[in-house]
């Protein structure tokens, strides 16, 4: 596989298959607090940012919204391995930047200093960064640019959008929460609440109860994480999922767990929250990341102080 001009390879990392591992590429403001970079960048153009990272390159850059999450999957792989040395379905992190190598130093030099196992650093100067993603076989993009990750979404590969926020970094353990509509299930069911209101959408899933829902934008994703869950006993796992829906589990729970079963998908617990707020079940799970398409739940989550990501309708 041809790398992209730019690309530098980690030596200090172990370097992992690409069509075994769990591929997971992060941006360099999902993963870092760049919010002052970012904004010099908007303000005073290229040249002076990259001034300002290269005079700043042995200051670590704060931790960003992902930052806590790529620690767990760091820890998930550790335990894969203590299990299993040969293993080779690990998760394998790539930072994609439009930073110039040059300015990349910093970024290199801050993961380096928090002892992240980034195992590539992507600098592309293109405008769609996101083409590299198919050929580094990525399962998961996160970014913190909606235009990047709506290309991604396009190029079929799960993606969120992360908001810069304070993070308190929950247990070692990773936890990963996913809404179900329009996240891990087609939005099929969000498009006849639409047309028709709740009773609408309940009459629909009655009618449909034993037809799986279509896949949703982070199913490729979620399907991968619990092949890697299946290699542990569940008091072991060092992974552990979660549904936390709208949907109410009387009346439209059902289709929902079926679905789940007929993919081989399984979740360690569910909710079904009947149009509840999601932030206090939220703040009793304390996840890594939160993937929601809705902008309400995200703003929720981000009030309890959870890392959350959103998946756009692009």
């Amino acid at each position: 596989m041809a790398e992209p001009e730019g690309t530098i390879i980690n030596t200090d990392v172990k370097q992992k298959d690409p069509s075994e591992a769990l591929v997971i590429a992060v941006t360099t403001r999902a993963i870092f607090n760049l919010e002052e970079e970012h904004k010099l960048y908007l303000e005073k153009g290229k040249e002076e940012y990259t001034r300002h990272q290269q005079a700043n390159q042995d200051k670590p850059l704060p931790p960003g919204t992902a930052f806590a999450f790529i620690q767990a999957v760091q820890y998930v792989n550790k335990k894969i391995l203590e299990s299993n040395p040969a293993e080779k379905d690990l998760f394998d992190i790539l930072v994609l930047s439009n930073n110039s190598p040059e300015s990349g130093m910093r970024i290199i030099n801050s993961a380096k200093h928090y002892g992240l196992e980034i195992s590539k650093f992507c600098f592309v100067s293109d405008e769609d960064s996101t083409q590299y993603l198919k050929s580094h076989r990525v399962k998961l993009f996160l970014s913190a640019d909606r235009t990047d990750v709506c290309n991604a979404l396009r190029r079929g590969v799960s993606s969120a959008l992360v908001f810069q926020q304070e993070v308190q970094a929950p247990s070692t353990l990773l936890r990963v929460v996913f809404d179900g509509d329009a996240v891990l299930f087609s939005d099929e069911t969000d498009r006849v609440f639409q047309e028709k209101g709740l009773e609408g959408a309940v009459q629909y899933e009655r009618a449909m109860e034993a037809v799986p829902m279509g896949e949703g934008p982070l199913k490729a994703f979620a399907m991968h994480l619990g092949k890697m869950r299946k290699k542990f006993s569940q008091e072991k796992s060092p992974i552990r999922t979660y549904l936390v829906t709208a949907r109410s589990g009387r009346d439209m729970g059902i289709r929902a767990i079926k679905t789940l079963r007929e993919w081989g998908l399984a979740i360690d617990e569910a909710f079904f929250m009947d149009g509840a707020p999601k932030g206090p079940i939220l703040s009793q799970i304390q996840p890594h990341i939160f993937f929601d398409d809705g902008l309400h739940n995200i703003q929720g989550a981000q009030d309890m102080g959870i890392p959350s990501a959103w998946v756009p309708s692009c």
